[in-house]
């Protein structure tokens, strides 16, 4: 039986990260789990590291990574089904951003900022639009996920706030323990609010890069997760104006930038808030 195109995102609009990181391949503890903490509970050294890194990405002037992301999907028969994607990010703050993603299925899409305008390509119907907006990522982000209805996972990450905002929602933050992820050691880190409880690694060392990440919409049915891996960071990289230039192919057509953004993406409650 094929799954109709909608039943990929839907899950009560909850299968995505709209927290602060991402990650995903298996983390394989050095330590005994922890014990459960009280609720309310906010480790000094846990939110240290959460801070850390929180302050160390918002430092970055430009960045490269690669994220291998999946998600349950909750069928109307009961079924939990995983999708996934995979993006490339290239980051060069104050203004431009660019995002490449290829689904599980195929097909792949380009969102390109360049402080002037946003444009969107799909190869699913092979359509693109553009919109001009000045400014800088806070504001784009702003107006792609808000006024246009798209949901960014790494929307907080991204922006400049992203230090002010990290572990901000969670009622109980605690230290798991060291784990590897990908070869890198790492500080696991978990969190809880009343909608999601969230798992992040965090490499350990001089760069504390968000590695891995585990989203679980506990009030969601079927207790559906988001589960990504960040992998390749490249950090402080010459990124030239060309990377935020996009060319539409010649047989394109063009459309609504409005009306391409929602379906590109699962709807992502923000974290906190009831899905």
């Amino acid at each position: 039986m094929s799954i109709p195109r909608f039943q990929r995102w839907k899950s009560a609009g909850a299968i995505a990260l709209a927290v602060v990181a991402f990650g995903a391949t298996s983390a394989q503890s050095r330590t005994t789990p922890a014990a459960p903490s009280a609720i309310g509970q906010r480790d000094a050294d846990a939110v240290k590291v959460l801070q850390r890194m929180a302050t160390f990405v918002s430092g970055l002037s430009s960045f490269r990574l690669a994220m291998d992301a999946s998600w349950d999907v909750v069928q109307r028969w009961g079924e939990k089904l995983e999708f996934g994607e995979q993006r490339m990010v290239t980051v060069r703050r104050p203004d431009s951003l660019r995002v490449d993603t290829t689904d599980r299925d195929g097909s792949s899409e380009v969102l390109v900022f360049d402080g002037r305008q946003l444009t969107v390509y799909r190869s699913a119907g092979n359509t693109w639009g553009s919109i001009a907006l000045p400014g800088n990522i806070d504001q784009a982000l702003q107006v792609v996920t808000g006024q246009l209805g798209m949901r960014m996972p790494m929307s907080r990450m991204l922006g400049s706030g992203f230090g002010s905002e990290v572990g901000a929602w969670a009622h109980t933050i605690r230290s798991v323990g060291t784990s590897m992820i990908g070869g890198v050691a790492c500080d696991h880190v978990a969190l809880s609010g009343d909608w999601e409880d969230v798992q992040l690694w965090i490499s350990q060392g001089a760069q504390p890069l968000p590695q891995r990440v585990v989203v679980t919409y506990k009030r969601a049915e079927g207790h559906p997760q988001f589960r990504a891996q960040i992998r390749d960071w490249i950090l402080n990289p010459a990124v030239p104006d060309s990377t935020f230039q996009f060319a539409a192919p010649a047989n394109a057509t063009m459309a609504p930038v409005g009306s391409m953004l929602p379906s590109m993406q699962p709807a992502v409650p923000a974290l906190g808030a009831k899905p």
